[in-house]
């Protein structure tokens, strides 16, 4: 598996979408939840083009756009449920992370819960350095990126870096929502793209 891994984070660098080892020929990829094979809603967004923007909410429900973070190079984490273990460990790693880049990089972490829920969460385990958000209201970012679960209404769990360009330049589609991302090669891809 560390093998597998490895090849699709290599793809991913040298500009190959990764996708899961179950995608369908048709528009739909598919992804595993535990031992059940579920099917995504979309298409993940092509790399070297402009990421697809999209409307989220904050803990405030105060609208928060992609392009209010233009000219930064973003990390996006994409979780099913803060309140779940592994979600909870990829939000805190990236929490722990950011600090170790420049003020022009930007990590985010979004998932489907409310933002209720997501302020409860970042209270509970001093998550404060991360920009939390809720695609709760309209669905906009996991329907742009192709990560809503169909028939479930939450996302895949996903890693995207945006460069200052607006260009997507690195994905992780990860295979299993229950299994973590490849921290490493996502925090090299930021370290390379950022440093561009």
């Amino acid at each position: 598996m560390k093998k597998y891994m490895s090849i699709l984070t290599a793809g991913c660098l040298y500009g190959l979408t990764l996708v899961s080892q179950n995608a369908l020929a048709s528009d739909s990829t598919q992804v595993k939840m535990g031992e059940k094979t579920v099917t995504l809603v979309g298409q993940l967004p092509e790399l070297n083009q402009t990421a697809p923007g999209f409307k989220v909410v904050d803990d405030k429900f105060t609208p928060v756009n992609l392009s209010d973070f233009k000219g930064k190079t973003i990390l996006i984490s994409a979780v099913p449920s803060l309140d779940t273990g592994v979600c909870a460990l990829q939000t805190k790693r990236f929490n722990s992370e950011v600090s170790h880049f420049p003020d022009d990089v930007v990590m985010l972490t979004i998932s489907a819960d409310l933002p209720f829920a997501q302020k409860r969460f970042c209270k509970v385990e001093n998550v404060d350095k991360i920009k939390v958000l809720s695609d709760s209201v309209w669905r906009d970012f996991g329907e742009q990126y192709g990560l809503v679960i169909q028939d479930f209404g939450i996302l895949a769990r996903a890693i995207f870096i945006i460069d200052k360009q607006g260009k997507l330049k690195y994905q992780e589609l990860v295979p299993n929502i229950t299994q973590h991302p490849n921290y490493d090669a996502a925090l090299e891809a930021l370290k390379n793209i950022q440093a561009q």
